[in-house]
């Protein structure tokens, strides 16, 4: 068995408080564009018409990731998006300066 380590990659991120979702002037573009996409297309972010103003939702090539307050919003490499627990985020990425 061979061994790997991981590329260290650049990626973009926004954590999503409750104060940044009902201030959006703080959204990067790419979110603000994940946001005018249509319910179910791959990278398109929207909230639970059912419940709103509390529950968000990524769809993914995986499946829909739920969102909570204070998970980190990821754009990865190629451009996709998906959401990241504070603790996983906080043990995995460091700010770039």
């Amino acid at each position: 068995m061979s061994r790997f380590r991981k590329k260290p990659v650049v990626v973009e991120a926004f954590q999503m408080t409750q104060a940044r979702r009902w201030d959006n002037s703080e959204w990067p573009e790419w979110l603000n564009a994940a946001w005018q996409k249509e319910i179910g297309q791959p990278g398109a972010f929207w909230r639970d018409v059912e419940l709103p103003h509390t529950t968000l939702h990524i769809s993914t090539m995986e499946g829909v990731m739920n969102i909570a307050w204070d998970d980190w919003i990821i754009r990865g490499v190629k451009g996709e998006i998906y959401s990241c627990k504070p603790d996983i985020f906080d043990a995995t990425y460091e700010p770039v300066p």
